[in-house]
């Protein structure tokens, strides 16, 4: 897409000249787990606030022409932040090179010295397990093509080198550029010293914002780096951050977290529910309320490779026992599209899915509520009486909406225990360590995503490390070898459709809905629109939030003349 030009002014003139001072205060829905990126990817940490990544945003261009709103960033729409520039030197060689006069924060061991191509190779070397001593790759990486990296090395102080397997370039931008955790930089000295950085007194990075105290389950505070070398592109001359200070409150609580909104103790309140945002917007209308896409679709999750779900008979006759419909009418109010996913948004990827209205009417009927159809399902495929299983829940999900399941299942003979585990717990039992047998459930599911597409397709590929499910299918791993070789865009967009509707057509995961929500913004909060929303979260890792926090800013006389 062509980039917007105008002939006078910026168009970030509006929000008003930037200025210095204040707190941002931000909500975490669950407690900081850990601070290590070797450590703690999907789980939550905030440690992209003071370690930094190679990329980040475009801070000048116009959100009318791309908003950040999607974890999917094209490439087109990178720039560079501890990175100068990138290339490729060849289609298996990926060259970075660094920006002179970094420096990491003026605390032991790393004592302010300069940030260097021999730091990146040592993060990505103990991240993946590939030189320098390290051998044994993080258990929390989850890009299955991180096995095609061959070498990462320095070819002077300020240039490395990634050598790929691969020469799709897509994947290996993606690989080395896209939204994660695990790409924001850890300080070496810090890990040789003490092993690891899972303690916050060792958190040392290079970002705008240096850690000064947690509290556990209840707060978290960084303040300003003195010495960032950051400067503002849209003010050059205005030296970063804005903000003297990140105040991350922990509120696993939503209703609390509403009210702590409410009452001006937040500044951004993220995943907020259609139901929510419109209470705020009777009691609250000077908050600003902007839609996101709300996360991925709620799944029910199966183990594919046990019985029974091991039978696609049992798979499709689950989701044909849910009227999602009488969900979307009666649970919701009417505020959400009753349609199921498959494993792109229906919705937010531009020409890069499968949405529901374009599936042929035979595919519809396979997610129709229809309860003796699928009582017919299970007795063919040996369950005339149905069976006892269990879900494996993770407890900030909805739990009624889960009581609700169990009991459309129970309709045609599936008696559904309910297992509960606290975050951390249910992420290392399901995702790590693989050891549920039967269903799981989380707030967020494993379709109706909205990060880069050629992505999307590792979720069900065979021996994917974050392929939970254990699904193993020819025709899904035919279309990932097929993705490394395609030449042109739409042949990448017809194979990442192929996907979508075989992943809908085996029914690896049962789909529910994809849920509306809405990001809110005091107004006194200037330079926020809901870029990439999960990033200011804590859930998940905010990897930019170095960039973002670093950013925005407050206008203290708005937010005095308000009251607060």
């Amino acid at each position: 897409m062509a980039r917007k030009v105008t002939n006078s002014g910026n168009w970030w003139d509006k929000l008003g000249k930037p200025q210095y001072g204040g707190e941002m205060v931000l909500r975490a829905s669950r407690n900081i787990e850990n601070f290590d990126p070797y450590f703690s990817e999907g789980l939550t940490s905030i440690y992209g606030g003071w370690m930094e990544r190679l990329v980040a945003d475009d801070w000048t261009l116009d959100p009318a022409v791309w908003d950040y709103k999607l974890a999917w960033h094209p490439t087109e729409y990178l720039k560079g932040q501890l990175a100068e520039s990138w290339e490729f030197t060849d289609p298996h060689t990926h060259v970075v090179h660094l920006r002179k006069g970094i420096h990491w924060q003026d605390i032991p061991p790393a004592n302010g010295r300069e940030f260097i191509a021999d730091d990146v190779v040592f993060h990505y070397n103990r991240l993946y397990g590939k030189g320098g001593g390290f051998i044994t790759p993080s258990p929390f990486r989850w890009d299955n093509r991180f096995k095609d990296l061959i070498s990462i090395t320095a070819a002077d102080r300020y240039t490395v080198v990634f050598k790929f397997e691969t020469q799709h370039d897509d994947f290996i931008i993606d690989a080395i550029h896209g939204v994660r955790q695990s790409q924001c930089i850890a300080n070496p000295e810090a890990v040789k010293k003490w092993g690891d950085v899972t303690d916050w007194h060792h958190a040392i990075g290079t970002g705008p914002f240096i850690f000064k105290d947690f509290v556990s389950d209840s707060s978290a505070i960084m303040v300003r780096n003195p010495n960032y070398w950051g400067y503002d592109e849209r003010y050059p001359q205005n030296k970063l951050p804005y903000v003297d200070a990140i105040k991350y409150l922990i509120i696993p609580d939503d209703d609390a977290a509403v009210a702590a909104m409410c009452a001006g103790k937040v500044d951004i309140l993220l995943q907020v529910s259609v139901i929510q945002a419109q209470s705020v917007k009777k009691t609250n209308p000077e908050i600003l309320q902007i839609p996101t896409t709300g996360g991925p679709t709620v799944t029910i999750s199966p183990r594919n490779d046990v019985k029974p779900f091991n039978d696609i008979r049992v798979r499709k006759a689950m989701q044909m026992a849910l009227n999602l419909p009488a969900i979307a009418k009666d649970y919701y109010h009417g505020l959400v599209d009753p349609y199921p996913s498959t494993v792109t948004s229906n919705n937010n990827m531009r020409g890069w899915g499968f949405p529901y209205p374009q599936w042929p009417q035979d595919l519809k009927d396979e997610y129709a509520y229809n309860p003796v159809a699928a009582k017919k399902l299970l007795a063919d495929a040996g369950y005339p009486k149905g069976f006892k299983t269990n879900v494996v829940a993770d407890t900030v999900g909805d739990m009624d909406l889960l009581q609700i399941i169990k009991s459309y299942f129970a309709d045609i003979g599936i008696d559904m225990e309910i297992r509960t585990m606290d975050s951390a717990d249910w992420r290392n039992f399901v995702e790590v360590e693989h050891k549920y047998d039967q269903l799981c459930y989380r707030p967020y599911g494993l379709l109706g995503h909205t990060y880069p597409p050629l992505r999307a397709l590792n979720r069900f590929q065979t021996g994917d490390l974050g392929n939970f499910l254990m699904v193993s299918d020819p025709v899904v791993d035919e279309c990932n070898a097929r993705a490394l070789t395609a030449s042109s865009e739409e042949e990448k967009k017809q194979i990442v459709k192929e996907y979508n509707e075989r992943v809908a057509r085996q029914h690896f995961a049962i789909s529910l809905l994809q849920l509306p929500a809405y990001s809110l913004c005091q107004p006194w909060l200037k330079g926020y629109h809901a870029q990439c929303h999960s990033i200011m979260m804590g859930v998940g890792g905010p990897s930019r939030l170095s960039f973002y926090g670093a950013r925005f800013w407050i206008d203290r006389k708005m937010k005095s003349s308000m009251g607060h």
